[in-house]
C-alpha cells in the first residue's frame, strides 16, 4: 500500500510504533536512521491529511464559501 492511500490513523499508529522504537534505544544504528526517514514521511503523509482536512472543513462552512478556520468553532479568524 503506497503511504499516500494510508488513512491517517494507520499513518500515526506505524509512526507511533517508530518513536516508540527508536526510544528504546536499543535499534542498530543503520536501522535507526530507515526508521527515522520512514518516520518523516509518515509525519509528511498526517500532515498533508490534516490540511486536506482543513480544506474540507472551511469548504463546508458558512454555506460553502470560503472562511479561514479557527479553534472557537465561529468560523472567523482567532
Amino acid at each position: 500500500m503506497a503511504e499516500n492511500e494510508l488513512l491517517f490513523n494507520e499513518a500515526m499508529e506505524q509512526l507511533e510504533d517508530i518513536v516508540r522504537r527508536l526510544e528504546m534505544g536499543d535499534v542498530p544504528l543503520e536501522e535507526s536512521l530507515k526508521l527515522y526517514q520512514k518516520g518523516m514521511e509518515l509525519s509528511k503523509v498526517c500532515h498533508d491529511k490534516l490540511q486536506h482536512a482543513e480544506k474540507q472543513l472551511v469548504t463546508m462552512m458558512d454555506d460553502g464559501k470560503e472562511v479561514p478556520f479557527s479553534a472557537d468553532g465561529d468560523g472567523r479568524e482567532a
